[in-house]
């Protein structure tokens, strides 16, 4: 790669963290939820065909971010890329497959050009309400917790699914806010896609698959030059937490190699009957 060619793939790789940046902007203006609008308890990305996240939005919490990047994979694994079409948008707030317990609604949205698939737009919000008993760790199972929605099409080819519209209208106590959401977080990831092909147009690209390589080559080269830099070796600690029905423990363990960090964090309290578990997305 010339160096002039590595100047244009920097400059591409930071419209995209962009437009990942206006994508997180439409949610919060959209939004009918007070903790996306005021706390920016959200995330927003763009990923590859293959589920892999090339940007993240800056604005957003790091618990949304990371695990929002497991999820997407879920997603193609129910619906595969070559069966979506323009207008779809899948949604989910199953929380090991999503963001960690219902309230986090986790949208994923194809976008194309000129007629092909070529990315991935994905969210994560945290909603208002879901039903059941509401925010907190009272309930012993997720079923206790409020509505939960497997993997399913909210719009299809750019219709709103009804059937998931009804459902969702009838499990919560705030249904037109509720609803409201969806179509903000479904927005949001058209305005990014919308950004996307201008982008697109603009830097006379057919797709992301170049652009997508460099990011991860250059991400992983950096990463491990800077572990390198660390001191090797395995590194322990322990904190103690009021937890539910008693204290917990949270032990980890750090190893770092030369070829990366590994954390352990055998010693850790065992399950709660309570909602103060971590799934393992946040992980």
């Amino acid at each position: 790669m010339s160096a002039l060619e590595d100047i244009q793939r920097q400059v591409m790789w930071n419209r995209l963290i962009a437009v990942v940046e206006e994508q997180a902007q439409t949610m919060i203006r959209t939004a009918f939820s007070t903790t996306v609008r005021e706390a920016g308890d959200l995330s927003a990305g763009i990923f590859d065909l293959q589920g892999r996240m090339l940007a993240q939005a800056v604005t957003g919490t790091p618990g949304h971010v990371n695990s929002m990047m497991e999820s997407v994979g879920h997603f193609l694994r129910k619906f595969p890329a070559e069966t979506m079409q323009p207008g779809d948008h899948l949604i989910t707030n199953d929380p090991w497959l999503g963001t960690g317990h219902l309230h986090d609604l986790t949208v994923v949205t194809p976008a194309f050009h000129q007629g092909r698939l070529v990315a991935l737009f994905a969210n994560t919000a945290h909603v208002i309400d879901v039903g059941g008993l509401g925010m907190g760790p009272e309930g012993r199972s997720v079923f206790e917790e409020g509505l939960y929605i497997p993997i399913v099409k909210c719009f299809e080819a750019g219709k709103p699914n009804a059937t998931f519209f009804d459902f969702l209208r009838a499990g919560t106590r705030q249904p037109v806010e509720l609803e409201g959401d969806v179509y903000s977080l479904c927005a949001c990831n058209e305005a990014g896609a919308r950004r996307l092909v201008g982008m697109l147009d603009e830097f006379r690209l057919d797709g992301i698959d170049a652009l997508a390589t460099h990011i991860f080559e250059s991400s992983r080269r950096a990463t491990l030059e800077q572990i390198a830099l660390l001191p090797p070796g395995r590194f322990a600690a322990e904190i103690w937490s009021d937890g539910y029905e008693a204290p917990i423990r949270l032990s980890a363990a750090m190893t770092i190699a030369a070829d990366g960090i590994t954390v352990d964090f055998a010693g850790t309290s065992g399950l709660s009957g309570r909602g103060i578990n971590v799934p393992a997305a946040y992980a």
